[in-house]
């Protein structure tokens, strides 16, 4: 299939509403059936601002975060006109073309 990986860039600590603004758009992602979404936490990154941000042994919240998601182009259409119309949002974003699918059968319906 075609359509779009999304990548979006945020810290530990940036929060959308009384949430965690990763957790967030994990639980928008799930909510709108998006069939998967992947959070990494990064040591360092350097933000919009020329600023770096980086995780501390004894404070995470400036830790970097990313998630992406790979989506069809309407999925990316609906979530991308649902986040423009979100109040308060602020959030960067990478979008790429790619194809995407799957390769052989899932790991619950081999037979051992």
């Amino acid at each position: 299939m075609d359509g779009y990986q999304l990548t979006f860039f945020t810290q530990q600590e940036r929060r959308h509403g009384h949430q965690q603004l990763c957790q967030w758009l994990l639980t928008l992602a799930q909510s709108m059936q998006i069939r998967g979404a992947t959070l990494v936490s990064a040591q360092e990154g350097l933000g919009s601002h020329h600023r770096l941000h980086s995780a501390h042994f004894f404070d995470l919240a400036d830790q970097p975060v990313e998630i992406t998601m790979i989506v069809s182009a309407e999925e990316c259409e609906a979530l991308m006109e649902r986040l423009r119309n979100e109040p308060g949002l602020h959030l960067f974003y990478a979008k790429s073309r790619v194809e995407f699918g799957t390769i052989g059968e899932p790991a619950s319906t081999i037979a051992a």
